[in-house]
């Protein structure tokens, strides 16, 4: 299956295209210190260019794939209004994958154990969700890429010294993301590993989003959605909205 997957959930634009054989190509838009994302000018491009490496069309896609987030607003915005537009105009599936899966997906690929995948939600509070290789017999989703992964905590917001809170005895090994670079010293008061802040298991794969939109078979169903059915997952309100409110009050 050819699928087209990007993610804008962070400032980072990550865009992949994996192609009939499972070849894999990826381009990322990352803005420097400072500067303001490029995902409303350069997502578009880094997919016409990947299609022109690739040697193929618009038309020869079969799928769209995009993170869902949690994220920025303003990033999920145009990611997800972007997919549906795209979904729509092709006449194309179109599967929405959590951004924070994206990142533990990447960070399982040859390891046992579970992982924290955190990503910045400003306001001094992380997105973070856990996830963990399932062992034999246990349920878990068998992807393209390979790998076996289950969820261990759903996504949610919370302040960096409320992870603990959250993790049985059993603690995870590693934790990724821009959120987990931010606050390291949360995660390894905890005894949780994070990798050097360069590392590309910090950023969400553009891959990684196509991956986890082919399961194996044999692997749980995953059915596309209508393009009505894809909406970011802010995880909570815009901080706009809750500052208007605060005026309001």
């Amino acid at each position: 299956m050819i699928v087209l997957g990007f993610d804008t959930a962070t400032p980072v634009t990550a865009v992949g295209l994996r192609l009939a054989d499972g070849a894999m190509l990826e381009r990322q838009d990352v803005p420097a210190s400072g500067e303001r994302p490029g995902h409303a000018t350069r997502l578009l491009p880094l997919a016409d260019e990947l299609l022109a490496q690739a040697g193929i069309d618009w038309d020869s896609l079969q799928r769209i794939a995009v993170g869902v987030g949690p994220g920025t607003f303003t990033g999920l915005r145009v990611g997800v209004a972007t997919a549906r537009g795209l979904a729509q105009s092709l006449a194309l599936d179109l599967l929405g994958v959590s951004s924070l899966h994206a990142l533990a997906h990447c960070a399982l690929q040859g390891r046992t154990g579970s992982v924290l995948a955190a990503i910045d939600a400003r306001r001094g509070e992380v997105f973070v969700a856990g996830w963990a290789s399932a062992g034999e017999g246990v349920a878990g989703e068998s992807f393209a890429g390979g790998g076996v992964a289950r969820e261990s905590f759903a996504p949610r917001a919370l302040a960096p010294e409320d992870i603990g809170d959250l993790l049985s005895h059993e603690r995870p090994a590693l934790a990724v993301g821009d959120g987990a670079v931010r606050y390291r010293p949360s995660f390894e008061d905890l005894g949780i590993e994070v990798p050097p802040d360069t590392s590309p298991l910090h950023r969400v794969s553009g891959a990684a989003i196509c991956e986890l939109a082919c399961p194996r078979k044999g692997a749980l169903d995953i059915e596309p959605s209508t393009t009505a059915t894809v909406l970011p997952n802010y995880l909570r309100r815009p901080d706009a909205e809750i500052a208007l409110q605060g005026a309001a009050g």
